[in-house]
């Protein structure tokens, strides 16, 4: 028997690694005669450099940057050979140009510099939360020699356009004085009268990997959608998209870009960071999930697999046609392979033959404490179910 653990994170739990470890160790116990196929899922959020960086034989950098709040956070992102990126995954870049097989690709995650996890609730608040760390990690990249550089956008604190991004790739934001905004943080959007400068040429194609469909602004718009998740007050989304709104069209003016990017599908990603680095940087959004897959060659490996093992913190009926745990479910049951999804809340009506739903969580636990107790949740639930002889 053959199965394939293929985890995402469960969120403020247990990062893909670690759910992929816990089910693994209850399948090793019951099952030791089993080969077991570990695949940790990334979303463009945590973990995403780290899972496609091991995949590929790459190695990590870290190096300290500005977080969300302005203090110094260590942030890595990793270093991967292209010849070693799976032809399919190679494909998806959709480069306009073949780079050397010596060659390296960055990937980086906006999460490790600019996130929401970054900060205790407490302290999160769009207004004053910045991209700055991303932009940064984006330069240390480039200055690293990489031919590309692969972002993921998922599990941001900001909603600032990306300014704090460009702002370290050479984009400055110039108030009426002639002093200029560091960093331009919405709070500080109405001193910003101009914006100067230009990012490098020689800077490398940036790629988003990115499964958000949502525009700039409106009622689908960063701010409606994502601003309460960060902080954002209700009676505070029209202004803030009012603000956004004037810094978009500078932002367009300034690079020469039609006014229309800001309702471009995907705008909206990271608190318009995806728009931000459109606009301003020239990059392009790419299906994150279908580069992913790619990456780990994940459609090889579910074919190899005599049962597949997901999961995620929450499992719903909008899941299936998602991504991550319900993509993975979806593909390997139109390969007519058994699936066992496990989550710590299940909300999904179950209609799919070969497909079997468990709740890690036991009855009556509070949140605080299934949140403590993920993995030894997890792992008694995979040794109840798919670890029984």
């Amino acid at each position: 028997m053959r199965a394939l653990l293929a985890f995402d994170k469960f969120k403020d739990a247990l990062t893909a690694r670690q759910a992929c470890d816990a089910a693994a160790a209850a399948l090793r116990r019951r099952q030791p005669a089993w080969a077991l196929d570990l695949c940790p899922l990334a979303d463009g959020g945590e973990g995403f450099a780290a899972i496609l960086t091991a995949a590929a034989g790459g190695t990590m950098t870290t190096l300290t940057v500005t977080g969300p709040r302005g203090a110094p956070v260590d942030a890595a992102y990793g270093l991967v050979p292209w010849s070693r990126i799976p032809a399919a995954a190679r494909a998806r870049l959709a480069l306009p140009f073949s780079p050397e097989p010596h060659a390296e690709v960055a990937v980086i995650e906006m999460a490790a510099a600019s996130g929401l996890a970054l900060l205790p609730s407490a302290e999160r608040d769009p207004w004053q939360t910045t991209t700055l760390g991303t932009g940064q990690l984006l330069a240390a990249a480039a200055r690293s020699g990489a031919a590309v550089l692969v972002l993921g956008v998922g599990g941001s604190a900001t909603n600032d356009l990306g300014l704090g991004a460009l702002s370290a790739l050479g984009l400055e934001f110039v108030a009426a004085a002639g002093d200029l905004v560091r960093p331009p943080v919405p709070a500080r959007w109405d001193r910003i009268e101009r914006i100067a400068g230009a990012v490098p040429r020689s800077l490398p194609p940036i790629r988003i990997a990115c499964d958000v469909a949502n525009p700039l602004l409106g009622p689908r718009g960063a701010a409606a959608v994502y601003g309460p998740q960060k902080g954002l007050k209700p009676g505070d989304r029209a202004q803030l998209d009012h603000a956004a709104a004037r810094l978009g069209l500078l932002l367009c003016q300034h690079a020469g870009m039609p006014d229309a990017l800001m309702e471009a599908s995907g705008a909206g990603a990271a608190g318009g960071l995806a728009f931000g680095l459109m606009a301003g940087a020239g990059a392009t959004l790419l299906p994150g999930f279908d580069l992913v897959a790619a990456w780990l060659d994940l459609d090889a490996r579910l074919a190899a697999a005599d049962l597949v093992l997901t999961g995620e913190g929450r499992f719903d009926d909008s899941s299936l046609s998602g991504k991550g745990p319900g993509a993975v479910a979806a593909r390997a049951l139109a390969l007519g392979k058994p699936v066992q999804v496990y989550a710590g809340q299940i909300a999904a009506a179950n209609s799919h033959p070969g497909l079997a739903l468990h709740a890690i969580t036991p009855p009556g636990q509070s949140l605080e404490d299934a949140l403590r107790a993920a993995a030894a949740n997890l792992e008694a639930a995979v040794d109840g179910v798919a670890g029984r002889p």
